[in-house]
């Protein structure tokens, strides 16, 4: 799959996710999350190339998939991807509680979704 195909699927499968949460009767299996974190390890195989492809999502239209992109470039794009899981951390709901955890996780050292 191409570059642009894995970031793709990457924010429809986050996209996904967060839609199936607030499903009536939802599957508590986490298909999409698996789909989106495969094509994160493909991205992360292809080294700089890949993470670079994922910052185009630090602009995405839903802020779900903004922060979970931001989530996993931090160590690559720490500026931008802090600002922007800054920005979800005031919301309100699942996405505002899990930028907050993430930026808590970054400050106390123990963030590792894209370790070195």
């Amino acid at each position: 799959m191409t570059l642009e195909g894995l970031v793709r699927e990457f924010a429809e499968n986050v996209a996904a996710q967060t839609d199936a949460i607030f499903q009536v009767g939802a599957d508590p299996e986490d298909k999409y999350g698996d789909r989106y974190i495969a094509a994160f390890d493909e991205l992360r195989a292809q080294g700089n190339k890949g993470r670079e492809a994922l910052c185009i999502l630090l602009k995405h239209p839903r802020m779900d998939v903004r922060a979970t992109a931001a989530a996993f470039l931090l160590r690559y794009r720490t500026a931008a991807a802090g600002a922007v899981l800054e920005e979800a951390a005031k919301g309100e709901g699942l996405v505002a509680f899990g930028a907050q955890q993430t930026l808590r996780g970054w400050e106390e050292g123990v963030w590792d979704l894209d370790p070195e």
